[in-house]
């Protein structure tokens, strides 16, 4: 991961010399990269905070990495997705920090018959979405650390994961990592083929937080409102697709109609509600430290500490005010 994302990365910094200063006490943009049901729930903020009177542009990215130079150059605000590029940033002195979660580690590896256990991943092929890929890592870290010595698999870039899914359905692969949206494809697809769960990585790296929200470091200091009000709408948007049913499925059909068909999206709304995976005010400075020290764990950075990386301040204030999924 460290060569993938840090030489696209670094390109970024060299030429950025920090932020330029966008954004106003009642403006900013925010920008996501590929949308998916995890983007629903800060989509739906953003309309509430525009609702208080704020001016909000949403803007989108190719990838992690195109985001996160956006906010050390001042073109955006917030961000909200892969937290490698985020760390990988901050270690390198841009004035980026983590303000919440955005969702919870969501990612498993499923394996079709011929594979029991991780052992038997040994020289089959594997499905990757990329080598700098978040789940490539955990994938990697998994095998290396709880699978039998010399497990190496053939691993094959399939960056779509409706391809992935459908080669694994089709014995293409023997494996893959997937999120919940695609592990409910994969279950409607499956069609009684024996496939299984093989690792689940909210359990496998439990202080894990692979998918956050971060933002220009600069803008939080000149313009804590905004950020705040951010903040309070995103934890009171999760509390209710927490409580209530069918809340997110209502939003996914709001804010990306088109994205899920109908006779998939009640299930994968309902692996997130069940999983209890939107909670932004879960993130604590242990939980960035144990995210800082994965990354460093994989010779992506040097170690650093959390108070360094993330501002928590927001997120706590909502906490106090009584904010946060129960």
């Amino acid at each position: 991961m460290a060569a993938a994302l840090a030489s696209v990365l670094l390109a970024g910094l060299l030429t950025s010399c920090g932020s330029g200063g966008g954004g106003s006490d009642r403006s900013f943009t925010l920008v996501l990269t590929e949308p998916d049901i995890t983007s629903v729930p800060l989509m739906e903020a953003v309309d509430q905070v525009r609702a208080a009177g704020y001016d909000v542009t949403i803007e989108e990215a190719a990838e992690p990495e195109l985001a996160v130079e956006g906010l050390i150059r001042g073109d955006y605000q917030f961000s909200a997705e892969a937290t490698g590029p985020a760390l990988m940033a901050v270690a390198r002195g841009a004035p980026v920090r983590i303000i919440a979660d955005l969702v919870g580690n969501q990612w498993a590896v499923y394996g079709d018959a011929r594979a029991d256990d991780c052992g038997d991943l040994d020289g089959r092929a594997f499905g990757i979405f990329s080598e700098g890929a978040m789940a490539t890592t955990m994938v990697r870290q998994w095998i290396e650390k709880t699978c039998p010595k010399n497990t190496r698999p053939q691993y094959l870039t399939i960056g779509d994961s409706e391809t992935r899914t459908q080669a694994l359905l089709a014995g293409e692969i023997t494996a893959t990592a997937l999120e919940q949206s695609d592990a409910a494809h994969l279950a409607t697809s499956a069609k009684g083929r024996s496939l299984k769960r093989l690792a689940d990585f909210r359990q496998v790296f439990p202080g894990l937080h692979p998918q956050t929200v971060y933002a220009d470091a600069d803008y939080l200091k000149k313009h804590p409102k905004p950020a705040q009000a951010l903040i309070d709408a995103l934890v009171d948007v999760q509390r209710k697709i927490n409580h209530e049913p069918g809340h997110l499925v209502r939003l996914v059909r709001k804010h990306l109609p088109d994205t899920y068909s109908n006779d998939v999206l009640e299930d994968t709304a309902a692996r997130y509600v069940d999983e209890k995976l939107f909670n932004a005010a879960a993130l604590t400075p242990e939980g960035v430290q144990d995210t800082i020290d994965f990354f460093v764990d994989t010779g992506a950075i040097e170690p650093m500490d959390a108070a360094d990386v993330a501002d928590l301040s927001f997120v706590n204030r909502t906490r106090a005010k009584g904010g946060g999924p129960s």
